[in-house]
């Protein structure tokens, strides 16, 4: 089952997350056609968004987008809180340009997506909502959201993120709020020149466990539970019907007109909702009313 695994350093200010997204990363993508060199993007950010939920510790919706003016104009992924034993809920989309062609798989994120920046946006259940954006100024997300995090939280974070074919996974560590267990002022550099020997296929392919005891044997490190992750779309009938409501009579009604129907899709999970003439005309009277039509 994919998972994501917290760890901290005893008598240190370090602590860490280490994730395994194969299957939910497997998931995502195959409810879509695009190339493998966005697939391997894309579930490197897959991989980021479980991180810093998980790191935050957000109760709410953590999205983080990639926008650009290159082959790839949007790229974007999105962790829901799981209130049950499944954990975090994982999506992810993205957008191809029409007139531009894609560079060979392998290219960068900058070759991807060309100039833009990053956008993280934090949207709790309870609190304000907040946004952060970042320059697309590196040629890897992990290193654009390092920069993010020395520019906006002034917390030193460092992060590993890879993704093939079958496998995503990824590393990060970050030093806690200054006056947190500062007993081993040299731990962060010494962590940090301890982790960068992880190799890409290491953090691919060795279980979470494995990996820890490669990189930290020497070290006293506490480990807990780890917490599920999966794939997971917050679309429902009810949000399309909201939306639709938007639109006005006039305009649902053209449609119905020259179609008979109304048909609408998710573009994270690809699924379709299907609204009849007797649909729309509750739709149009009362948004919040149940179908009169069985589905």
């Amino acid at each position: 089952m994919d998972h994501i695994q917290r760890f901290i350093f005893d008598d240190t200010n370090v602590r860490g997350e280490l994730v395994k997204a194969d299957d939910t990363c497997l998931n995502i993508i195959n409810r879509h056609g695009y190339p493998d060199v966005v697939n391997r993007q894309l579930s490197e950010m897959l991989a980021a968004v479980a991180l810093l939920t998980a790191t935050i510790k957000l109760d709410g919706v953590l999205t983080l987008e990639v926008k650009g003016n290159g082959p790839v104009s949007l790229l974007m992924a999105e962790s829901n809180p799981g209130h049950d034993e499944n954990g975090q809920r994982l999506r992810a989309i993205a957008r191809l340009s029409e007139d531009q062609p894609l560079p060979e798989d392998g290219a960068t994120l900058q070759a991807l997506a060309g100039e833009g920046h990053i956008v993280m946006t934090l949207d709790p259940h309870e609190g304000q909502r907040y946004q952060g954006i970042v320059a697309l100024e590196a040629d890897t997300l992990a290193q654009c959201l390092e920069s993010y995090f020395e520019r906006s939280e002034q917390l030193p974070s460092r992060l590993w993120l890879s993704a093939s074919k079958e496998h995503a996974a990824g590393l990060m560590l970050q030093t806690l709020p200054e006056g947190d267990r500062l007993k081993d002022t040299d731990a962060w550099p010494r962590l940090n020149m301890l982790a960068d020997t992880l190799k890409s296929e290491e953090l691919l392919e060795l279980p979470a466990h494995d990996i820890l005891v490669r990189l930290f044997h020497e070290e006293q490190i506490r480990v807990f539970e780890p917490d599920p992750i999966g794939f997971g779309c917050t679309c429902s009938r009810e949000r399309f019907a909201s939306a639709l409501h938007q639109l006005g009579a006039e305009e649902l009604r053209s449609v119905v007109e020259e179609q008979g129907e109304l048909s609408t899709t998710c573009h994270f999970c690809n699924t379709d909702y299907v609204f009849s003439a007797a649909d729309i005309e509750a739709l149009i009277e009362s948004p919040d009313a149940p179908s009169p039509t069985l589905h």
